[in-house]
C-alpha cells in the first residue's frame, strides 16, 4: 500500500498534469481498469480508454491547479483544489474535493470529483 507521501506525490504530479499536462500523461496515473466520476453522479468513467477520452477534453484549454488541502489515510486521498480554465472572453473557477483510492502499485484505482455545475464561477475578461 502506498504511504501517504506517496500518495501526496501522485496527487500533486495530478494536479500539475491536470494543470498543464496531456490526457496521456493524467492517465498514465491510473490503474488499467480505473474508474473516474467526475463530477459524483454522473456515469463513471471506466478502465484506462475511457479515462484517456475523458481527459482529452480539458487538453485544449488553457489551466491552472492550486492544492488547497490534502488528507490521506489507508489507501485513500481526499484533496481539495482550485482549477481555473481559461477561454478568450471569461475564465471559469472551480473548487473540487477528490477522492482517490490508491492501488498496491500505488496507481489510482478510482477517482471520484465532488462539485456541482453551481459551484463554478464564470468570470468575463
Amino acid at each position: 500500500m502506498p504511504s501517504g507521501a506517496e500518495m501526496r506525490a501522485v496527487v500533486e504530479s495530478y494536479l500539475a498534469l491536470v494543470g498543464s499536462g496531456t490526457a496521456e500523461e493524467i492517465t498514465a496515473l491510473y490503474a488499467a481498469d480505473a474508474t473516474v466520476e467526475d463530477p459524483v453522479g454522473t456515469p463513471p468513467h471506466v478502465g484506462r480508454d475511457a479515462v484517456l477520452e475523458f481527459y482529452k477534453v480539458i487538453e485544449p484549454i488553457k489551466r491552472a491547479t492550486e492544492l488547497v488541502s490534502f488528507k490521506a489515510a489507508g489507501n485513500v486521498a481526499v484533496f481539495e483544489f482550485n482549477i481555473t480554465t481559461y477561454f478568450p472572453e471569461f475564465t471559469i473557477q472551480l473548487n473540487p474535493v477528490d477522492i482517490m483510492t490508491f492501488a498496491e502499485d500505488g496507481k489510482v484505482k478510482d477517482m471520484k470529483a465532488v462539485w456541482s455545475p453551481d459551484d463554478m464561477v464564470r468570470t468575463t475578461v
